[in-house]
């Protein structure tokens, strides 16, 4: 039996068009005029340069004089996948649109795969493409992370130009990130800049604030005493910079570690006041939209376990 013929828009790359990438092409007005349609029509497999599918990866290349390029919006099989609320778990989507979502992340869930990842990483970005597309074809993209024990937001790009808009931002150092943490003791003044240099200890593959002659990382945080507690204290800290780990080793360098942290703390320090996890939540992101450049901000509750700590601590300050 012979091959099934394709149907679609066929294009000859003539002179003009030569040395642009696909994904560029493909969003001009007079085809499917933007960028997020022509990484749907992609990620969906309607794209079909000399006959063959084009993957996800294949956004980026660049396209040469003579090749032929099939755009197939209507082909069986490509509608929009069906979507699975199961495969998000306790994962809660704050917002969304066709550039970006901003998710709500659980404790106890990896934004990203591990450096040594494997196909059973329960991860925010596997949960999300999951829910997108079972079949595996849908690919996001984390702009920022979380630690694994945080709570709180996270920004994730639904196409590659959305990611390098918002990436961008991130390296210019523009959006807000703000959290909110419970301390043991209380910083002092109640306000102020944390400004450190961090560098990952290789024996122990932690962060550590940089000694005077090593070359680190700037990591900077505003802080503000919000409330005081008996050994404790609510403090609200905003994400100048973003390193790994960076609020809980600048809290730890300063002797005020974060309430349950496992890793930047010790032992005395764990056992005054018990938690499961670090006490910290990505309580407000704030960014400019890819599309449409205006400044979009999110905010996300207390969850209950932190809301439980602090009762506690109030209930303790008043007695």
């Amino acid at each position: 039996m012979s091959p099934r013929p394709l149907s679609g828009d066929l294009h000859e790359i003539t002179e003009p068009d030569a040395g642009a990438r696909l994904d560029k092409w493909l969003a001009a007005p007079e085809r499917l005029g933007s960028r997020s349609k022509a990484a749907t029509a992609i990620e969906r497999g309607r794209v079909f340069i000399d006959e063959i599918e084009q993957q996800v990866r294949d956004g980026g290349r660049t396209l040469q004089g003579g090749e032929r390029v099939r755009i197939w919006i209507d082909r069986p099989g490509s509608a929009k996948p069906s979507r699975s609320d199961a495969a998000l778990g306790d994962l809660r989507i704050v917002h969304e649109d066709e550039d970006v979502f901003v998710i709500e992340k659980p404790a106890g869930l990896l934004t990203v795969p591990r450096e040594a990842a494997t196909d059973t990483d329960d991860t925010v970005l596997a949960r999300l493409e999951n829910f997108l597309d079972p079949s595996g074809r849908r690919r996001v993209f984390v702009v920022h992370r979380i630690d694994r024990g945080t709570t709180g937001l996270v920004l994730v790009a639904r196409h590659g130009g959305a990611a390098r808009h918002l990436s961008a931002q991130f390296k210019r150092r523009e959006p807000e990130r703000c959290y909110t943490a419970i301390l043991l003791g209380t910083p002092s003044p109640d306000d102020g800049l944390w400004e450190d240099r961090l560098i990952e200890d290789r024996r122990t593959r932690r962060q550590r604030v940089a000694l005077s002659q090593e070359h680190g990382l700037d990591a900077i945080a505003r802080y503000r005493v919000e409330e005081r507690f008996p050994g404790a204290s609510l403090v609200a800290v905003e994400l100048v910079t973003g390193k790994r780990n960076q609020i809980r080793v600048q809290a730890q360098a300063r002797g005020h570690p974060l309430v349950g942290d496992p890793i930047y703390s010790n032992d005395a320090a764990r056992a005054e006041i018990q938690f499961p996890r670090p006490a910290l939540h990505a309580a407000r992101l704030a960014f400019r939209h890819p599309r449409t450049g205006k400044v979009v901000e999110f905010e996300s509750p207390l969850p209950p376990d932190m809301t439980a700590l602090l009762k506690k601590l109030r209930s303790a300050t008043k007695g």
